[in-house]
């Protein structure tokens, strides 16, 4: 199973920029789709972006295109969400998710996916 751990959340000015990290370890492969979801306060968990077929694919909520780019380091086993131009109602709890079941759009399933979640990092953006 993988195991997934968040950092590079905080607390940023409206207009500001964060980039998260997202380490990877255990039974990790480039060809895992990964993917970044949040979860603000009293709202379901939601999808932000992932990334697939070893980088080549990427996608976005609608939300963030424009403003968020999810890249990945094959080599590090880290996955990474550049969030630029940052909005109030970016704050929320950023979560990765990866598995290699896991197609990068669909509902993370983590039982049929084989796919694990990070414990979260905070991100909170002032206006």
């Amino acid at each position: 199973q993988v195991h997934l751990v968040e950092s590079g959340g905080g607390l940023v000015q409206a207009g500001g920029s964060l980039r998260l990290s997202c380490a990877a370890s255990g039974r990790t492969s480039s060809s895992y789709a990964m993917g970044w979801f949040r979860q603000a306060p009293g709202k379901e968990r939601e999808f932000v972006a992932s990334i697939r077929l070893s980088g080549t694919m990427t996608y976005y909520a609608g939300s963030v295109k424009g403003r968020f780019t999810i890249s990945r380091d094959n080599a590090k086993n880290t996955l990474y969400l550049q969030m630029d131009s940052l909005k109030p109602e970016d704050t929320a709890v950023y979560y990765c998710y990866g598995g290699p079941r896991w197609n990068g759009f669909a509902r993370p399933q983590p039982s049929a996916d084989f796919g694990s979640w990070g414990q979260g990092t905070q991100v909170t953006v002032s206006s």
